[in-house]
């Protein structure tokens, strides 16, 4: 059976190569624009075409399947760019070039490949494909998709789909669909985790040891293949066995903008109606996506959609959109010591209601003790009772997660303050009220941390316990030592962060990583989950990174990855330094970039970690002075010149980081064979500047325009001038394929050594 889904691949690709030679109907200098005919280029059927569709007030270039009432959009170019306006132009140029001209001297790449195209074909599969003068394919839309995947489409390792924004809005929205290395399909909300509490549908199709490539294949019978490198295949979901005639029928697996994967069935007739069929949804209740409403709030289905309520003493951060979570409003210390407590608190319950967050307290007992056990426990706000099993879960807010399971007999009891109710129901003024948007105040010594944190507090003597007595060291900094531990019962690993230096500068560690990480939240940052500041004790609790760092993987492994994996991880690790310097309510500087503190988590994703060192920079601010920081081999120029730093001081870290990550070994070597050999940018570029890097990967497979795109890119980041270097969306650009990579000149650095 896997031996015939690999040559139906094999099939199509040679499908594609006919198609080129049959439909390739559209030549150079080929053009369309938004408004005046033709506005796109359509498939010998007539049922996809590419161009101009209408998106708000203006344009954007996709691929639509065609339908006589209301077309689908099934990929979307540059989907975060803003629409273009009627006055745009896509064009095949003169000179083998897709490009779409915004305006007059702005131009942009739609397709990039490294050979120029002698024609153009919208295919009846609904993909867009570019050909060679050898009816060769050398780009499709296929290879990018966005949050669609057609039959006869495929998903490598590493990729996966991303919501769009709404039905009639294509940007990235709010949840992925990810084909992990580890042979795992997973569904989870961006910017979280692909597996623990944060995914809310797998496969369970992993799990390997090392990253395997597998392809998550959509077949023309609807079929869902899981298909490794050997040509093994395991089936997802079964074919359509409803369709008689599979010729006539298109498969569409989309991740809508609720998060739900719908697989779709589009049955067409010879007089060009079609009939659209929901074949099956996961997960099966539009509920069960965990994302979908927000913190402090659950979602219960009515009339067979989601709605989003709030918890009883919460109201909606956003009024006019039920999605967006709930805020608490309260008056200052409404609950300080136990016996106040029992007199200004009173009790809102909802039945039957659910969440995913584990408790601090969970023990058997009867429903009136637990009652009473949290009205009298000035840290419990909500206490989850299950009566078919007679267990009392204490939680603090905020809550995510959160939905009705009626079949359950579950009753949260949310303690809400007397004061709190008074005041929800008058106009007293801002000094009386506050809103406390998920706020947590370290009160336990002088620190300033008023950022609005999401962590949980743990004493001395948890964190101790929970390490073993510290016993299990993984690591040691400049300011402490890094051990495993285990939290809820030995359910969850976690790496504990002890400072141990001088009080002042263990202080500022602590200060910042409280301060950053603790803000920000995306798929390629370390979690921190909560912190200890009890007397002069400062410790971090981090989610544990079971595959160790980067530099382990690149240094001391014996399997060093392969070129699609030293993609992948290149890619992510810009991505997540793109959200720290361009994502963030304040720009944050990391200024310690280095393969050490690049961690691998179970499914070997990317985590970006140690920010004790980092810099925050205010709305206003570029630049900033500051003392002294970072590892050297990886500082910046300026950080010895007294010149302020940017964030262009981490794109310079990350150039030096990226060399490493191509050839697999430290930027500085004294026991390198030749000279020549031990400064690895020096030794690169040299080699670039001949058009001989091949010659640097001797023994190994490698795509030579891979290799001398990710050196190029390197290059630009290690520029001595930081003007010169691209920011890193510019290099998340370069490396995903998005814009051209000019040839760089030679950096400082390799001129000088």
């Amino acid at each position: 059976m896997a031996s015939s889904y690999i040559i139906l691949i094999f099939l199509l690709l040679g499908y594609c190569v006919a198609a080129g030679s049959e439909n390739c109907l559209i030549s150079l200098n080929s053009a369309i624009n938004p408004i005046a005919d033709p506005t796109s280029w359509t498939s010998p059927s007539g049922r996809f075409a590419f161009g101009f569709y209408q998106e708000g007030g203006g344009f954007k270039v996709g691929i639509w399947m065609v339908h006589k009432s209301q077309n689908t959009t099934v990929w979307t170019a540059n989907r975060d760019d803003l629409p273009v306006s009627s006055n745009a132009a896509l064009e095949l140029t003169h000179d083998g070039r897709l490009v779409l001209k915004i305006s007059p001297g702005e131009t942009q790449l739609i397709a990039n490949s490294s050979e120029s195209a002698s024609c153009a074909a919208m295919d009846d599969s609904g993909n867009f494909i570019l050909y060679n003068q050898h009816s060769e394919v050398i780009w499709q839309s296929f290879n990018f998709p966005t949050d669609t995947l057609l039959g006869g489409q495929s998903i490598p390792t590493g990729a996966g789909l991303y919501s769009s924004v709404s039905g009639t809005n294509h940007s990235t929205g709010r949840f992925l669909l990810s084909m992990q290395s580890d042979g795992n399909i997973v569904l989870y909300p961006k910017h979280t985790e692909p597996s623990g509490i944060d995914a809310y549908w797998a496969s369970n199709t992993c799990c390997y040891l090392q990253p395997v490539h597998f392809h998550l294949y959509l077949n023309f019978t609807g079929a869902l293949l899981l298909i490794d490198e050997q040509g093994q295949s395991e089936l997802i979901s079964d074919p359509d066995t409803s369709s008689v005639n599979h010729n006539s029928t298109i498969y569409r697996l989309i991740l809508d903008s609720g998060g739900l994967l719908q697989m779709y069935s589009h049955r067409f007739s010879e007089n060009g109606d079609d009939v659209v069929s929901l074949m099956r949804m996961i997960p099966n209740n539009k509920c069960r996506v965990k994302g979908l409403c927000g913190f402090n709030s659950y979602c219960t289905m009515e009339d067979e959609e989601p709605l989003c309520r709030c918890f009883p003493g919460t109201d909606y951060v956003d009024s006019t959109n039920q999605f967006s979570g709930c805020e608490t409003i309260f008056k200052e210390e409404w609950c300080s010591n136990a016996k106040e407590n029992l007199s200004s608190s009173t009790f809102k319950s909802i039945d039957h209601v659910y969440w995913v967050d584990p408790p601090y307290f969970q023990v058997t007992m009867e429903v009136a003790d637990c009652d009473k056990s949290c009205l009298e426990d000035c840290d419990c706000e909500v206490a989850l009772y299950d009566f078919d099993q007679g267990t009392c879960m204490k939680q603090k807010l905020p809550l995510m997660y959160a939905w009705t399971v009626p079949e359950k007999s579950f009753r949260a009891l949310f303690k809400v303050g007397v004061e709190r109710i008074e005041a929800a129901n008058t106009n007293n003024s801002d000094s009386q009220l506050r809103v406390f948007k998920y706020k947590k105040i370290v009160e336990s010594g002088n620190f300033g941390l008023t950022e609005q944190l999401t962590l949980r507090p743990f004493s001395y003597r948890e964190l101790k316990r929970a390490t073993n007595g510290f016993k299990e060291e993984l690591g040691k900094g400049s300011f402490g030592a890094v051990y495993k531990g285990t939290l809820y019962r030995g359910k969850r690993a976690v790496a504990v962060k002890r400072l141990e230096k001088l009080v002042n500068e263990g202080e500022g560690e602590f200060r910042a990583e409280m301060r950053v990480i603790g803000a920000t939240n995306h798929r390629h940052l370390v979690r921190l989950l909560g912190f200890c500041a009890e007397a002069s004790k400062r410790l971090l609790v981090y989610e544990f990174m079971s595959n160790g760092s980067l530099a382990d993987l690149l240094f001391r492994s014996e399997r060093h990855p392969d070129w699609n994996e030293r993609m992948r991880i290149a890619l992510e690790i810009a991505r997540g330094i793109l959200y720290l310097h361009e994502e963030c309510d304040t720009p944050i500087i990391h200024c310690d970039i280095k393969p050490q503190n690049i961690l691998m988590d179970d499914f070997w994703t990317v985590k970006i970690s140690d920010f004790g060192l980092a810099k925050l920079l205010m709305p206003d601010q570029t630049k900033t002075f500051t003392v002294i920081r970072g590892t050297r081999g990886y500082m910046a120029p300026e950080w010895h010149k007294g010149t302020p730093i940017s964030v262009k001081t981490d794109v310079y870290s990350y150039g030096i980081m990226l060399l490493e990550i191509v050839f697999c070994r430290r930027h500085m070597d004294v026991n390198a064979s030749t000279p020549e050999e031990i400064v690895l940018s020096s030794w690169a570029y040299r080699h670039f500047r001949d058009g001989e890097l091949d010659k640097l990967v001797l023994g190994e497979e490698v795509d030579k325009r891979l290799l001398e795109k990710l050196v190029k890119v390197s290059l630009w980041c290690i520029q001595d001038e930081p003007a010169f270097r691209p920011s890193m969306k510019s290099v998340v650009m370069m490396l995903d394929g998005t814009t051209e990579i000019s040839v760089p000149p030679c950096p400082t650095a390799a001129a000088t050594v």
